[in-house]
């Protein structure tokens, strides 16, 4: 049977005292092209919705049940916070650098300072709150699966503007990831400026130059 998240670490948390807890995720840290994405998001104690069994990891959920999520999750928890790290200072920095900053930045968009946090497969080391580091966090920990849909909403929401700006690519099919639509058509057209120079098929597109601009 598929893992399904709970709230096993929130309520553990919570019984020691830690009230205000933030669940961080990601969205788009594989992607050739837009940015990095990241929610903290913080539960109302003994958090209980009636759509509680509807949440799954962001990327076991169809397009629709996400929206739906999205709305629920933002209309009912206690703060959301989002960091985004654009294309520029992916390559600049290098892509976990840049991950960590979409997260930091999404904790400190938060409207007070939570007690602990609860990170999706990594940690932090520029911040003194208390975290926790939860492999697979988006599909066993509810506050992280929660984050990673309002992530991954938010991202695909920015990737579907980007496509108006930059419609040679499809990015509104794809939201930017390596799909063969979409290397196709990098190598076609050549790189956007909202790709990743850093990342290797974008790399490749860019020496091999665009057939037709």
């Amino acid at each position: 049977m598929p893992l399904l998240p709970d709230l096993t670490e929130e309520k553990q948390l919570w019984s020691q005292g830690y009230h205000l807890i933030a669940g961080i995720d990601e969205a788009g840290r594989g992607a050739l092209a837009g940015p990095v994405v990241a929610c903290a998001l913080v539960l109302p104690l003994n958090f209980n919705p009636p759509w509680f069994s509807l949440v799954r990891d962001s990327k076991q959920l169809s397009p629709a049940r996400r929206e739906f999520l999205f709305n629920a999750i933002r209309d009912e928890t206690t703060a959301i916070g989002i960091g985004i790290t654009p294309t520029q200072d992916i390559d600049s920095l290098g892509i976990l650098k840049a991950t960590y900053l979409a997260m930091e930045t999404a904790i400190h968009q938060l409207p007070f300072s939570p007690h602990f946090l609860l990170i999706d497969g990594t940690s932090l080391s520029n911040t003194t709150i208390p975290q926790r580091k939860i492999i697979r966090g988006d599909k066993v920990c509810f506050s992280i699966a929660c984050a990673s849909i309002i992530a991954k909403v938010t991202r695909d929401r920015i990737m579907v503007e980007l496509h108006e700006i930059y419609p040679n690519y499809g990015l509104a099919h794809h939201k930017g990831y390596g799909t063969e639509e979409h290397l196709s058509r990098l190598r076609y057209f050549g790189p956007s400026p909202i790709h990743r120079f850093s990342f290797t098929p974008v790399k490749d597109a860019s020496r091999i130059g665009a057939t037709q601009r």
